[in-house]
């Protein structure tokens, strides 16, 4: 069986995870939070991070997460949890996708219609998801590098014209942008959930947990840094200015000389996110997989199915995407912390031992 190593993790946790937190999240926490944005971020991941530690605590039993559940609940109910879990995860993936397709066709196919734009992902989706899940570690050591170096990137050619002191006054958004634009954030962080399913895929080493969350908050600081250049240069008008990781850079007073040449970082961030939002997509198949058992063409038929869900709202929702960033931020946005926060220090609780068969 595939394994996930301890580095191949932690890769993930300070490289990938946080190239899904700046794409349209600054602005949306910029219309919130206003000057405040940082505070609702850092309190996001503050949360996030306490349930990435809880997550690799799980770790240490050896034990998968269909294991966990049936140990404690039974064959049936966890079978149902998981279900459950699976359609979370679903709903998860719905927002990234959705972002990914806007975010490409807006920066690189503008004058394309937007299913041929985007039917290129798609056709990698099922590819991708038909693998299995532990496959994902041997891609993070790939994209970790690009990662950094794409970021790393965005944040040099950015960071010159950035205005720190527009981050004054602080408070002044007030309790109300602060709660709102946490609320708001919540959305884009489900990281511990998408641990879940990887559980029983990668050994627990020692120090794991601890080491995890710091490589996360790590990344996280990088994203609170990004945001910072993003407000610092777009100020009053930062709301307005979606895909944030691909429209700070141009700014950069090189580029009358050397020309675009932060489109290199924009294509790395890209093709890691690619990945990224597949993630939660794979893990409900997981999910659904532990519940119903592993027939031999079961994995390509979800991984079919699950695409074409996934196109079939693409098509539905093409020109909806404001309405739908809306209703998962500001009407749906509970069910993040649910299920991303609340569910993994609940794990804990869970029996220690497998019944004795």
């Amino acid at each position: 069986m595939n394994k996930i190593s301890a580095r191949q993790l932690l890769f993930f946790l300070a490289c990938v995870a946080p190239v899904g937190k700046i794409v349209l999240l600054p602005a949306r926490l910029a219309d919130t939070s206003k000057n405040d944005l940082l505070f609702p971020l850092l309190a996001a991941y503050l949360l996030q991070a306490a349930a990435v530690f809880c997550t690799l605590l799980v770790a240490k039993r050896g034990m998968s997460f269909a294991e966990l559940l049936e140990n404690t609940f039974g064959r049936v109910v966890s079978k149902i949890l998981l279900t459950v879990f699976a359609l979370f995860l679903l709903f998860a993936g719905l927002l990234p996708v959705l972002e990914q397709k806007v975010m490409v066709q807006s920066v690189f196919y503008d004058t394309l219609p937007s299913l041929v734009a985007f039917a290129p992902y798609f056709l990698f989706a099922v590819y991708v998801l038909s693998k299995p899940l532990a496959s994902h570690g041997r891609v993070w050591d790939i994209l970790a590098p690009l990662a950094i170096f794409g970021l790393a990137g965005i944040l040099v050619l950015s960071a010159a014209s950035a205005d720190f002191s527009a981050l004054a006054p602080v408070g002044a958004a007030g309790q109300k942008g602060f709660f709102e634009g946490t609320m708001s954030a919540m959305a884009w962080f489900f990281d511990a959930a998408l641990l879940l399913p990887l559980l029983g895929k990668f050994d627990y080493e020692k120090g794991l947990a601890w080491k995890g969350t710091l490589c996360y908050l790590a990344g996280g600081a990088a994203v609170l840094l990004f945001t910072a250049i993003f407000w610092g240069i777009f100020q009053e008008t930062a709301p307005n200015q979606l895909f944030a990781f691909t429209v700070t850079s141009r700014y950069f007073p090189g580029v009358t000389t050397l020309g675009r040449i932060d489109y290199l970082f924009i294509f790395a961030l890209a093709l890691v996110m690619a990945f990224y939002v597949t993630l939660p997509l794979q893990g409900s198949i997981e999910c659904a997989l532990e519940a119903y058992g592993r027939p031999r063409y079961l994995p390509t038929l979800l991984a079919i199915g699950v695409t074409a869900v996934f196109l079939t709202l693409d098509v539905l929702l093409d020109y909806r995407f404001t309405e739908v960033l809306d209703g998962v931020t500001k009407w749906a946005f509970w069910v993040m912390p649910l299920f991303s926060v609340v569910i993994p220090p609940l794990l804990l609780l869970l029996r220690r031992r497998r019944r004795a068969v």
